[in-house]
């Protein structure tokens, strides 16, 4: 028997389970001591699992098997959440002013606008939280569990949600799958886990059924137990359920510390950046407005009070409520396009990618393999090759690829009855991404065993000493090599990926007889037997969904780990100009610098490991690139942690999904193109409230400092500034469902802080120039000069700085002439005319004298018209100018 050795203890360091419950970790401390046997006995279980009766009584008793940190909180944590941000706490100190000073009518406006506010946000949010939880419903992780049969020696295996496990289950594991509960092993062959989700360790660890640390080791270190949210990077194992959900080392853990709560994402961090350009400006502008207006007026109670509204009215608080719609009517979109969303937030990712790194197959190609050839070392058809491979395939336990299925799909039911009954399964060396090959051994009833191997020709090459043609077996020499490449590299300039085959002879001798156990050093002295050579022809959708990426600017690079003949000969069918193809051993010999520049240059690389792939997906971000990344392997898995979009499917192993933020239920580049198009729409949307905010604000301040200075009294009073603030948050409730020019969707789009400032300083002022239009024409046209006219003043500048603000929304959504040749949606359009509506309509209707507003002349209106028309005109003039100047995101 080959046994691995153990580290020293020394050597090995202790980790220690901080943030963890003792009891926890002493529950599983026991259970890595106690005997495998004791464990089924006390958990009423058995080798071959529970049964439906007993799994169902449990799970009423523990419940699901999820860990339940991220549930939402209750209806009114949440509904204070809501309402708990510096916009509406400054409302509320307002309010509470206004009503101190028996100003009631200012006080219900602001009391007005902070319900709202906090209203549709918590009722966009719950919606939102819905729907994505019902989305992620669609896309569930599944563990395979052993179901005793009666009268059967052999249990049945069954897949089943992970959530319905529970204590007693007795699940099977392969490489690709997530560890689903605290475990502890009943078998293993050549198990390999990664714990880096708890430990941080990048490198796997092996496990064994028996555990050979001292009383000082940690439970992580314990070497028969497996925990929630590692997973299998290769081997076999079938292992018994202890803990699950919150009881389990992982739950318990995330109940102390969530990492989502420590980390900001790339989208909030450009939220925040935006967030401060306006509060750096509020806190510049709103004192400018107390000095001028208290030191003017003399009423410095007044000009505090009319300083606080100016503050509220360069706040967007309706921001978290259109952040909120946006994201989640995105994500309602994507699913109709069979995209799914984990992360709300991951859609600005999506629009914002500019690089996609792919896997070759199953997305440039049809995901479709068929075993094209199988012939010897010569290249002559040979069915004992394929009869090896199809032994090799059949017998194996681990993780079934494409091209197992193409093997075991490709042989005749005669061959298939006639070699499972004829050879029986021994042992196996299953597959792991440093060797890129697994052997299984078999028998036939004879004296000896026959060890089949499988795998990447140069890998199956480097463990050959001599190759077979018929009745021949002649030694491996340079000659051989070289013929062997040749046919090999002709297959591959056909498109046929090559998978080698090779076999050896072992003795069962009476240690092998008495306990079998082969593993990676048997792999020696093989003889190649030939090759079985697959088509995985590409897809008629994928060259179009390129030219579809391309013409978005998102730029496609091939990631595979198929040699470079095969890789270049897909990408030539698809339209990717290949160049040079880079070898994963050249990424090897690159340092970080280096590799960053590689990346520029090239499109396809091919032979790399997971590692490889997670380098370079690192490096292009490192070169500012929005990364996307789409993988289904668990080779993939590291790679679609390190992207700022990871991409997988739904039919990926549990590891890639769990790693992913977006899944598609169809593997179609079409499919992502759309994606990417969707989320830079609801990109868009949001940008659109913040600029159209943000300079209409900075509009109506400038115009107050203007006015500040030459009026003996307020242009506006806090209350006018309030109510036209509310009425104008109530109008952009419809941006999240406005239309996005398609010019706007062809590049991908970015937060942009300098871009928000510049935005403000030339599309603000517009609308000064047109207010103080309005100031002149009450002034002198309408004779409202004095304080004893200021209502009438006051609500020629209310009613024309409400319409030009609802006017602009229409003017700056879009590069195009607005109505003309961009439209805004019906929802915006509908809220906008409602609005103005209401504008006009409080201070001409009975309740203008509760709002301190007076009606307007009839004659007023003609005048209101012009201005209008002319402000759309010079913002239409200086957008285009903007547009050639600076560009329009």
């Amino acid at each position: 028997m080959i046994r691995r050795e153990h580290p020293p203890r020394a050597a090995r360091p202790r980790i220690a389970p901080a943030g963890t419950s003792p009891d926890i970790s002493k529950a599983l401390q026991a259970a890595s001591r106690t005997d495998a046997g004791q464990m089924l006995l006390g958990l009423h279980s058995s080798p071959q699992g529970l049964d439906e009766g007993q799994a169902q009584a449990l799970r009423k008793q523990f419940g699901s098997n999820e860990v339940r940190h991220d549930q939402p909180p209750p209806w009114w944590t949440h509904l204070w959440q809501c309402y708990r941000n510096p916009f509406n706490l400054l409302l509320t100190v307002l309010a509470l002013v206004s009503y101190v000073t028996e100003d009631m009518k200012a006080a219900l406006v602001i009391g007005s606008m902070v319900v709202l506010s906090t209203v549709l946000r918590f009722l966009q949010e719950s919606r939102s939280s819905k729907a994505a939880e019902r989305l992620k419903a669609m896309v569930s992780n599944t563990a395979t569990v052993l179901r005793p049969v009666p009268g059967a020696a052999n249990a049945l295996r069954i897949e089943v949600p992970m959530r319905e496990l529970v204590p007693g289950d007795v699940i099977a594991l392969s490489a690709g799958d997530m560890i689903p509960a605290d475990c502890r092993l009943l078998a293993a062959k050549d198990l390999f886990i990664s714990q880096s989700a708890l430990t941080g360790e990048a490198m796997p660890v092996e496990k064994f059924t028996t555990d050979h640390g001292g009383p000082e080791a940690g439970v992580l270190e314990r070497e028969n137990l497996l925990f929630m949210g590692t997973s299998v990077v290769s081997g076999t194992a079938t292992a018994l359920i202890v803990h699950t959900g919150n009881r389990t080392f992982f739950g318990a853990l995330a109940q102390r510390v969530t990492a989502a709560d420590q980390d900001t994402s790339a989208f909030q961090a450009g939220i925040n950046r935006m967030s401060w350009v306006l509060i750096r400006f509020m806190l510049v502008m709103a004192p400018l407005v107390l000095v001028i207006n208290g030191v003017a007026k003399g009423d410095w109670w007044e000009a505090a009070l009319f300083a606080l509204s100016i503050a509220v009215g360069l706040t967007p608080e309706m921001l978290p409520m259109i952040v909120t719609a946006t994201l989640a009517k995105g994500a309602v979109v994507m699913s109709r396009q069979k995209v799914i969303v984990k992360r709300l937030e991951a859609i600005h990712n999506f629009g914002a990618m500019d690089v996609l790194c792919t896997d070759k197959t199953g997305t440039l190609t049809q995901d479709r393999i068929v075993l094209e050839r199988h012939t010897n070392a010569w290249g002559e058809a040979s069915d004992h090759v394929l009869q090896m491979a199809y032994l090799n395939s059949f017998h194996q336990t681990g993780l079934k690829n494409l091209l197992d299925k193409a093997v075991l799909s490709h042989a005749e039911t005669q061959l298939e009855t006639r070699l499972q009954t004829a050879w029986r399964k021994i042992d196996e060396v299953p597959f792991d991404f440093a060797r890129r090959r697994m052997s299984v051994v078999v028998e036939n009833g004879g004296s000896e065993h026959l060890l089949v191997c499988k795998g990447a020709l140069e890998e199956i090459l480097s463990v050959c000493s001599s190759v077979e043609r018929g009745d021949e077996v002649l030694p491996l020499d340079a000659g051989l090599l070289a013929r062997i490449h040749g046919i090999a590299s002709e297959l591959n300039t056909q498109g046929l990926r090559v998978v080698a085959v090779a076999s050896r002879v072992l003795a069962a001798g009476a240690q092998r007889q008495a306990q079998v156990a082969y593993g990676v050093a048997d792999e020696t002295a093989l003889t190649l037997l030939g090759y079985v050579a697959f088509l995985d022809p590409p897809k008629e959708s994928t060259a179009p969904a390129l030219r579809a990426l391309a013409a978005h600017g998102v730029a496609v690079k091939v990631l595979t780990g198929d040699n470079e003949l095969v890789a270049r000969k897909v990408c030539a069918d698809v339209g990717i100009e290949a160049g040079c193809v880079v070898p994963g051993r050249e990424i090897e010999e690159l340092d970080d610098a280096g590799l960053r520049a590689l990346v520029e240059r090239h499109q396809v690389f091919a032979k790399l490991t997971p590692a490889h792939k997670e380098r370079i997906v690192r490096a292009l971000h490192a070169n500012g690139h929005v990364v996307g990344f789409m993988g289904d392997g668990i080779n993939d898995a590291p790679a679609l942690r390190a992207a700022d979009i990871g991409i997988s499917v739904d039919g990926a192993v549990d590891v890639a999904k769990e790693s992913a933020d977006i899944i598609l239920l169809e593997k179609s580049l079409m499919v992502l193109e759309q994606g990417v198009v969707e989320g830079r729409r609801t990109f868009a949307n949001m940008l659109k409230y913040i600029k159209l905010t943000a300079s209409s604000n900075f509009g109506n301040v400038f115009s107050v400092l203007v006015a500040s200075a030459f009026l003996p009294f307020l242009p506006m009073l806090p209350l006018h500034l309030l109510v036209q603030n509310l009425l104008y948050d109530v109008s952009q409730i419809a941006i999240p469902f406005d239309n996005v020019d398609a010019e706007f969707l062809r590049k991908p789009q970015s937060w942009n802080p300098a871009d928000l400032g510049r935005f403000m300083l030339f599309f603000g002022p517009l609308s000064s120039v047109f207010d103080i239009l309005t100031y002149a024409v009450m002034w002198f046209a309408f004779s409202a000069n004095t304080v004893a006219h200021q209502a009438l003043f006051q609500s020629g500048w209310f009613v024309e700085g409400l319409l030009s603000q609802t006017l602009v929304v229409h003017l700056i959504r879009t590069r195009k002439i607005p109505f003309l040749q961009s439209r805004a949606a019906w929802p915006l359009l509908a809220m906008g005319a409602a609005i103005a509506a209401a504008g006009i309509w409080l201070p001409m209707g009975r309740l203008a004298h509760y709002f301190r507003l007076q009606a307007l002349p009839l004659a007023y209106f003609p005048w209101l018209a012009a201005m209008l028309a002319g402000y759309a005109t010079l913002t239409q003039a200086v957008k285009g100018w903007y547009a050639r100047r600076f560009g329009w995101q």
